[in-house]
């Protein structure tokens, strides 16, 4: 199925405005769903929405949205309050700073979306604004799904990702997590050595399509068969790791696996599906 654009606008760079649209660059469709239902009839829970005021339910048409500006006192904004918002990033995704590509920290991302040209006649401009970019991410500004986002534009392959980006203020300090507290701040020569060695061993040129979602793949496997009528037993428990007592024994361990032939268990681990036995469902005795 053809991707569809969510959001339509302008790509601005200095004088430069590119007529563009938004694609969501990932699938959230992908992961397993679940309906909750009344176990003693598995008939799915409806949630009703309640007005304990009026002491009824209450229809979709009769809810508006309420905004909370005194402890149990709201204003009511309606969609035309909405379409009064009339700032540049409603319709313009406007650049205002450039950096290298490499300084985003990930921390910062929240989602992906691709950029494509609105139309035949602003694909030149858009290929030549995609090229100038090369190597560097655009700063700025845009506003989807009712509110702003500050944004990362850069050149992929063909086309221009867009990143939303957590505003500074919403990301917490790595100080806030005491456990941290206890960590040494320099760890033994020969210890550090050993750990070096160790992740050489499993470094390697990033592929993400090696790996996959095993847990949705025998979660899925596992629905097929009850929905066959099947009993399902799996058959490869999930060893619980132990904690590290001796680190200089672990990590030579480590280097010694992989000395010895054995494959490095990043890709390998990943890749190993865990059996799943599929038995005939056992029959209820009579009377």
């Amino acid at each position: 199925m053809a991707a569809r654009s969510t959001w339509k606008g302008f790509l601005k760079v200095s004088l430069v405005n590119i007529p563009v649209k938004v694609y969501p660059a990932t699938e959230s469709a992908a992961a397993l769903s679940f309906n909750q239902l009344h176990a003693e009839c598995q008939t799915r829970i409806q949630q009703k929405k309640w007005c304990p005021h009026c002491e009824r339910e209450v229809t979709n048409a009769e809810i508006v949205k309420g905004y909370e500006f005194e402890k149990g006192r709201y204003v009511v904004v309606t969609e035309e309050d909405f379409s009064k918002v009339t700032v540049e990033s409603t319709r313009v995704i406007n650049l205002v700073q450039f950096t290298g590509d490499g300084s985003l920290d990930p921390m910062y991302v929240d989602k992906s979306y691709y950029l494509a040209p609105d139309g035949a006649v602003a694909a030149e401009a858009f290929a030549v604004m995609r090229e100038g970019m090369r190597g560097k991410a655009g700063i700025g500004k845009v506003a989807l799904y009712g509110r702003e986002y500050l944004v990362a534009v850069k050149p992929q392959e063909h086309g221009l990702v867009m990143y939303t980006l957590h505003h500074d203020a919403e990301i917490r300090g790595i100080d806030q997590v005491e456990d941290l507290d206890s960590v040494p701040k320099s760890v033994k020569p020969e210890e550090l050595k050993l750990a070096k060695q160790v992740v050489e061993m499993y470094s390697g040129e990033l592929n993400l399509k090696d790996y996959r979602d095993e847990y949705k793949d025998e979660l899925r496997r596992i629905i097929d068969a009850k929905v066959a009528g099947e009993e399902v037993v799996a058959t490869a428990p999930v060893e619980t790791p132990t904690n590290v007592v001796d680190l200089m024994a672990a990590l030579r361990k480590s280097l010694d696996a992989v000395s010895a032939g054995k494959k490095p268990a990043a890709k390998a681990e990943l890749k190993k599906k865990v059996s799943v036995k599929a038995e005939p469902a056992k029959k209820k005795k009579a009377g």
